[in-house]
């Protein structure tokens, strides 16, 4: 995972002591090293004591956030005193920079109220919320109005933060790969490229029969096809009953899909799998698909580009590997169980135990050996995040849902990879996912951060997002 870098403006008011600015200057960097966050700053040199207060320090600090413009994810601006809300405006304004802000306040001690050393962070907060409001600055606030740095809170609100940063920087360059059309029954899957693009998502297509040409291209002897042979017989569990010849197919597919995604950069890409890869290559994509994933190049299946930018999106936020599933069946009589299923390119570190196989949908009507290479097995019990992202074109915006819940342990005796979620409230959700038409498809991921996702999405995206069992902030945010 990329190092997050913040841009940091220690605000202070010269009718403050300075000392607790300049305590305060050193705890937040002090607290940033230990987070492994780098810091851009102005130093002592730069200006007085290297914290903000006043007009020409917010030039020097804006010029300095200018010059290190490629590298800023987001700003902290924290107040060990009341702070110069002006300055901490325009130095936000002048640098240009449309990052993530998390403004946070130092709290006064009840017994340390005289002119020495009472701080008035609560105080000044407001003041520089209120300038950032006035400016058009979109801001972060934390669930504490005030919150020591030295707290455990602090070090899980800076985690958030950071997290925020990822997502949003990730998602503002994010080139999300297209490969082969929809399937014809599959409008479900259908989205709108210009919306995306408006986020700074771009969409990167390629042809199933420019694929298929290449991989027929490649020799069987190719060194490249034969590495990634091997490291497909080092990943997949228990498949001696797999055809030599499928393997061979599907190693030249992942040597085809690493140039394509290397050549144009693609952070998750959405693939035709059935029936194209069923009849043109006599296989399913299941296995390099799963394989990718599991490297952190998510994979969606059925050309759902938004499930694919679901998964990316989910992985900046925690870090780990994501999944795309059916929101597929209920669970006996359970209102609030439900099975989630795909056939499967699920990545193995999602399961108990897998094994490899045959589609058994597609066999039906099919030769037996055109319908290798998919995973089976049950998802291992854990808390998981979903997310599902869509175009609504008709109100010209990005839409969606996030969320949490358990893979429990519950049996289930079927084919695929399958798990049995339990979500409190699961017929409100269904509610809202039918009521607003979304697709069927769930972007899943057992290090969920759907309160980093929803402070993404909403806030410095400007997505409309329903966060299910969530806080809503909305009804504040948004009057």
């Amino acid at each position: 995972m990329k190092k997050t870098t913040l841009g940091v403006i220690v605000g202070n008011r010269d009718v403050f002591p300075i000392e607790l600015a300049k305590r305060g200057r050193t705890e937040i960097l002090a607290k940033l090293h230990e987070a492994e966050i780098d810091a851009v700053i102005v130093s002592e040199k730069d200006t007085p004591d290297g914290v903000v207060s006043g007009w020409r320090d917010a030039e020097v600090c804006a010029r300095l956030f200018r010059q290190n413009s490629g590298k800023i994810d987001g700003i902290l601006v924290t107040l060990p005193n009341f702070g110069d809300e002006r300055a901490i405006a325009d130095s936000i304004k002048l640098s240009g920079l449309n990052v993530p802000v998390y403004v946070q306040a130092y709290p006064d001690k009840v017994e340390e109220f005289s002119l020495q050393h009472r701080r008035d962070s609560f105080c000044g907060k407001l003041s520089a919320c209120n300038n950032l409001k006035q400016y058009g600055i979109p801001y972060s606030i934390g669930k504490d109005h005030v919150l020591s740095p030295h707290s455990p809170q602090f070090d899980r609100e800076l985690d958030w933060f950071a997290g925020v940063c990822r997502v949003v920087r990730g998602l503002r360059v994010a080139r999300i790969g297209s490969l082969g059309e929809r399937t014809t029954p599959f409008k479900t899957v259908r989205y709108s490229e210009k919306l995306l693009e408006r986020s700074g998502i771009s969409v990167e297509t390629k042809s199933m029969v420019e694929t298929v040409d290449e991989i027929n291209a490649l020799a069987d002897t190719d060194e490249k096809v034969q590495a990634k042979l091997k490291k497909i017989g080092g990943y997949l569990p228990a498949h001696d009953d797999v055809p030599a010849q499928s393997l061979l197919t599907t190693a030249k597919l992942g040597v085809v899909l690493d140039q394509w995604i290397e050549e144009h950069r693609i952070n998750a890409y959405a693939i035709q799998c059935w029936s194209a890869m069923q009849n043109a290559l006599k296989i399913f994509p299941c296995t390099i698909m799963s394989m990718m994933s599991n490297e952190l190049l998510p994979s969606a299946c059925e050309v759902d580009v938004m499930g694919a930018l679901g998964m990316y999106a989910m992985q900046l936020a925690g870090g780990g590997p994501s999944a795309l599933f059916d929101w597929n069946n209920n669970y006996g009589e359970d209102p609030d169980k439900l099975v989630v299923f795909h056939c499967s390119n699920t990545a193995i570190s999602f399961m108990k135990s897998a094994k490899t196989g045959t589609n058994a949908m597609a066999l039906k009507g099919n030769p037996y050996c055109n319908c290798f290479c998919t995973l089976h097995g049950a998802l291992k019990p854990g808390t998981v995040g979903f997310a599902r992202l869509s175009t609504d074109d008709d109100r010209g915006r990005i839409v969606g849902c996030v969320g949490e819940g358990e893979v429990t342990d519950d049996p289930l005796d079927t084919f695929g990879t399958t798990g049995v979620v339990k979500i409190p409230n699961l017929a409100k959700l269904l509610h809202f996912l039918t009521a607003n038409g979304f697709e069927h498809h769930v972007a899943m991921n057992y290090t969920p951060r759907t309160e980093v996702l929803y402070e993404a999405f909403t806030k410095y995206l400007g997505w409309k997002i329903y966060r299910h069992n969530g806080e809503d902030r909305s009804l504040f945010e948004n009057w």
